[in-house]
C-alpha cells in the first residue's frame, strides 16, 4: 500500500507515465488483497475465541461485517481484479515487468544476507513474471478474466514477499528477520496453486450450464 502511495504522489508530482502506469498496476492489488487480508484476520478472530467469538459480546463478530463489506465497497474486488488483467495489462506488461524488475534486484542485492530467502522470492518473481506475459498475450480477454482474482492473489503474495525480504535486509537480525522468513517460506508458496488456476484460461468454465446442475 506504501509502494502504491508513493508511486501516485510521484506521478502528482511529476507528470510522469512511468510512476503512473506503476500506480494504476497496484492499486486494484492494494484495495482488493488488503480487504481480502482483513476478513481473513477478522475470521480468525473470531475462531481463536472459540464459541465466544460468536456471540456478540466479544466484538468479534463486528470486525467481520466491518471487514467483508470493504470487499464490496471497493468496488468489489472481483471487478479490481477484472481491471487488473484487462486495463492494467493494456500496456503489454510493462509497468508490472518494471515492477518486478525491482524486486529481483533487491532480491539480488539480499542474496549474500539472507541466500535462502532471497533464492525464493526472486524465483517467485521469475515465475509471476512468466504467467504474466501469458496473461497479457492472450488476445481472448475470456482468458484473463477467467484467471483474475488467482493472479492478482499471487502477485499480492509476491509482492509481500518482497516488502518482507526488503525489511529483513534493512533492519538486520531480529523480528523483522523471522518475519520475513515466516511468509517467504510458509506463506509465499501457496502464489504457486494461484498461478496455474491463472494460466488455465476459460476453457471448461462454460461448459456447465444451470440446467447440468
Amino acid at each position: 500500500a506504501l509502494g502504491c502511495a508513493v508511486a501516485s504522489d510521484m506521478a502528482t508530482a511529476t507528470g510522469d507515465p512511468f510512476w503512473s502506469a506503476r500506480a494504476a498496476f497496484l492499486t486494484p492489488i492494494v484495495k482488493a488483497y488488503g480487504t481480502e487480508v482483513g476478513i481473513s484476520v477478522a475470521q480468525t478472530g473470531i475462531q481463536i475465541h472459540g464459541g465466544m467469538g460468536y456471540i456478540e459480546e466479544t466484538g468479534a463478530t463486528q470486525y467481520l461485517r466491518d471487514g467483508r463489506v470493504l470487499a464490496i465497497y471497493e468496488g468489489t474486488n472481483g471487478i479490481q481484479a477484472m481491471d487488473l488483467v484487462g486495463r492494467k495489462l493494456a500496456d503489454g506488461g510493462e509497468a508490472a515487468f518494471n515492477i518486478f524488475d525491482d524486486i529481483e534486484a533487491w532480491a539480488e542485492t539480499a542474496r549474500n544476507a539472507h541466500p535462502r530467502l532471497a533464492k525464493r522470492v526472486w524465483s517467485a518473481t521469475e515465475t509471476l513474471r512468466e504467467t504474466t506475459e501469458w496473461m497479457a498475450a492472450q488476445e481472448d480477454m475470456q482468458d484473463r478474466l477467467a484467471g483474475a482474482t488467482p493472479y492478482l492473489r499471487a502477485t499480492a503474495r509476491v509482492l509481500g514477499a518482497h516488502i518482507h525480504l526488503k525489511a529483513a535486509l534493512m533492519a538486520g537480525p531480529g523480528p523483522r528477520t523471522e518475519l520475513a522468513r515466516f511468509y517467504i517460506l510458509r506463506m509465499l508458496p501457496e502464489f504457486t496453486g494461484m498461478l496455474s488456476h491463472a494460466r488455465e484460461g476459460a476453457e471448461g468454465l462454460y461448459s456447465i450450464g444451470i440446467e447440468d446442475l
